[in-house]
């Protein structure tokens, strides 16, 4: 599987949250603790909005550790919300299409998961997608076509409304072939004000995913830690591996649960799939 981290908060350079913290996402794309894989070098993404009309992306095949492109980039970009995203390939190609985040208009969107018996069902998922969207389908992944199911669905008026939707028709079609859990994963999506973060699977054993404590909590776990002084009251991390080196700073998503986070908004939910008619 795959390690992805959501940042939203004050603007801050992306190197610092990439790879100055202790077991950092990208030491996690060689060392990941909590993943199905150790390594996680398919390939990586980050998008990032800079108040510009649409968020920038840079996808790679290379491994996040030996990229120098990536380090160049990211000492260099400053962002108040943006995406990054290691890939551990199950089945479709390693190539720079399949490369998360996907990015439509304003819309990002990253994906830890799968889905089983994908190969039964990619064309019912597939022809479900909205014509007029099908030509922005660039690659292979069951986390675009999850995507573009979303978009269909209405992503960009109903964020949960959308993916409760999605996931739903995802389960109808994969068990009506006989898989009995089909969905598996995290997601994050992102219109550039708000952040939203999912976490649930069919089996209701889910991928990992946490989020940061407030800063002001940890601020008085750890009054002498110069970051957290810095850092704007807001800030929230979403992770699915946590990163630095502070016992206590990380609180796991509940399961069948999704987050918000924007700017007068913070929200834990409980998420259920919605079965279509």
């Amino acid at each position: 599987m795959c390690r992805w981290l959501a940042y939203w908060g004050s603007p801050v350079r992306l190197t610092d949250v990439l790879y100055t913290p202790v077991h950092s996402i990208i030491d996690q794309s060689l060392h990941s603790k909590l993943g199905a894989e150790t390594t996680n070098g398919d390939g990586f993404g980050i998008g990032w909005y800079d108040g510009t009309d649409a968020p920038g992306v840079f996808h790679s095949t290379e491994p996040a550790w030996n990229d120098t492109n990536l380090r160049e980039v990211s000492a260099h970009t400053t962002s108040p919300l943006f995406f990054a995203h290691i890939r551990a390939a199950i089945g479709s190609a390693v190539q720079r299409t399949n490369c998360h985040p996907f990015r439509y208009r304003r819309w990002l969107w990253m994906h830890n998961g799968f889905i089983d018996g994908l190969g039964d069902i990619k064309r019912e998922l597939s022809f479900e997608i909205d014509p007029a969207l099908w030509l922005d389908v660039k690659g292979t992944t069951d986390t675009e076509l999850m995507f573009y199911l979303a978009l269909t669905y209405g992503l960009e008026d109903d964020p949960p409304g959308a993916v409760a939707r999605m996931i739903g028709f995802v389960e109808a079609r994969g068990r009506e072939h006989g898989h009995r859990f089909p969905f598996q994963g995290t997601i994050a999506t992102s219109d550039g004000d708000s952040l939203w973060a999912f976490r649930y699977s069919s089996v209701g054993r889910s991928r990992s995913l946490y989020f940061n404590r407030s800063v002001r909590q940890l601020r008085e776990m750890y009054p002498d830690r110069a970051v957290l002084r810095e850092a704007a009251e807001g800030t929230r991390l979403v992770v699915s591996e946590p990163i630095g080196d502070l016992p206590g700073a990380w609180v796991e998503v509940p399961e069948a649960t999704y987050g918000v986070v924007s700017q007068d908004r913070e929200e834990l939910i409980p998420f259920t799939p919605r079965t279509p008619a």
